[in-house]
């Protein structure tokens, strides 16, 4: 299965953000290259939210280019897999930590906007950082930090406060 199949099939079967969904699927089903960078009316993307529950904090990254703090995530390569394999390898590379799992279920939420290289429709799923575990700057990024669920949204936008709100209602 390739991996424009696999995302077809994971918003297919997400049942939350109805309308948001749908136009997911019309962009994939109107764009045979709707999950590259080089489709420039939009592209899938995958995110993860590194969250350790056991310490009530999550991982952001102070993103190099957008200069806000984010969740890690980007586009999707020809080596992924799927969907989840973009989303782990992002969290993966973003955050420095090995051993991240997803958070069962899919994806937690969906969002759209807008960025300098196009429309990023974000498939976002949550990661769990392993205990003890501990992070690593990549070149993508101006800062790493972590944050208490109370304070993430006095740095990062709606986007990643829903996102949150999303992956603790999943715990």
């Amino acid at each position: 299965m390739s991996l424009f199949d696999d995302a077809v099939l994971v918003l297919k079967s997400y049942e939350d953000q109805e309308e948001l969904r749908q136009t997911y699927l019309d962009h994939l089903a109107s764009h045979p290259d709707g999950m590259w960078k080089a489709c420039g009316d939009g592209h899938i993307t995958a995110s993860a939210l590194v969250i350790d529950p056991s310490h009530g904090r999550v991982l952001l990254t102070l993103h190099k280019k957008l200069r806000m703090w984010l969740q890690m995530g980007g586009h999707c390569e020809p080596a992924d897999a799927t969907l989840e394999a973009a989303a782990l390898r992002e969290g993966t590379e973003e955050s420095g930590i090995d051993g991240l799992t997803l958070l069962p279920g899919g994806p937690v939420r969906l969002d759209r906007h807008h960025t300098p290289c196009a429309w990023h429709l974000d498939v976002q799923y949550a990661a769990l950082a392993p205990v003890g575990s501990v992070e690593a700057i990549s070149d993508e990024s101006l800062d790493l930090r972590w944050f208490a669920y109370d304070e993430v949204a006095d740095v990062a936008d709606e986007s990643v406060v829903r996102l949150l709100e999303a992956t603790r209602a999943r715990l």
